[in-house]
């Protein structure tokens, strides 16, 4: 991968990621009512979804990485470092994916 595709990658990652935390705290506030009622089945149901596609989507991309680090590492045992941190990325999908639990 060239420098140029990886700087594009990395701003399009944060943008992407921003928008995701702004679009949930929107959804968060829009969801207050005046009258104190709120249908909690249909919150918790979301949260679920958020959850558990997030888990789903980090699974399968921790699967093609983890491959292809193991076969850099066994190639060169000098980019264990860059190996481990590509493994770890996609556990941030997790981790946002988890933010409903505490939003809701």
């Amino acid at each position: 991968m060239n420098k140029n595709t990886l700087k594009m990658s990395l701003r399009t990652l944060i943008v992407l990621a921003t928008l995701a935390l702004v679009a949930q705290g929107v959804a968060a506030a829009e969801n207050t009512t005046d009258s104190g009622a709120t249908d909690g089945m249909t919150g918790d149901v979301g949260v679920g979804l958020a959850l558990g596609l997030a888990a789903i989507g980090a699974g399968f991309s921790q699967a093609a990485i983890g491959s292809a680090a193991i076969g850099m590492i066994a190639e060169d045992g000098s980019k264990f470092g860059y190996g481990l941190i590509f493994t770890a990325l996609p556990e941030s999908i997790v981790i946002l994916g988890a933010l409903p639990l505490f939003l809701n």
